[in-house]
């Protein structure tokens, strides 16, 4: 399990996200499939990461764009948000990481679990094209900092490189 606590320093904290990287890069080595890929993906954070209620994808649905459920694990969850709505529609209109610290005074905020407190999405872009967003919950009022979003851009980085081969 990936420990992060309040205790540890920046630098701890990126060193521990690096591991976790390099466990989805063996995870995910030699799987193209973006599904199957998610999946693992969504499945080592959310085991790996303390005082998260849900971690999956939400992937650009080609007919209408809105973003679809894809891979998850946590509690049944919303199965289609339009771009520009809630955090994952606002990150992904945005094309940028979204660091939300109370979910319940984002305007727009979408409850799929009245149980989530705060959020962090990262949006999966490959080749300019956006495919989805990457969504991490807490039940806890600000548990992501800088650091937690950069080790998530970061695995999503690594789950972007393996679709690509």
């Amino acid at each position: 399990m990936l420990e992060t606590t309040i205790k540890q320093t920046t630098v701890e904290r990126n060193a521990a996200y690096e591991q976790l990287a390099q466990q989805l890069r063996a995870l995910l080595s030699g799987e193209s499939n973006l599904i199957a890929c998610a999946a693992n993906t969504a499945a080592l954070i959310y085991t790996s990461l303390p005082d998260v209620n849900w971690a999956g994808f939400y992937l650009v649905e080609p007919t209408s764009g809105d973003l679809l459920l894809g891979p998850f694990q946590g509690n049944p969850a919303c199965v289609r948000i339009p771009l520009g709505k809630g955090v994952c529609g606002t990150a992904a209109a945005r094309r940028e990481t979204l660091r939300v610290e109370d979910v319940h005074a984002f305007p727009g905020h979408i409850a799929c679990d009245v149980a989530s407190r705060s959020e962090v999405v990262v949006p999966l872009i490959e080749a300019g094209r956006l495919i989805g967003v990457l969504d991490i919950d807490s039940p806890l009022p600000a548990r992501f900092d800088a650091a937690d979003a950069a080790g998530l851009e970061s695995l999503a980085e690594v789950l972007l490189a393996a679709i690509r081969d």
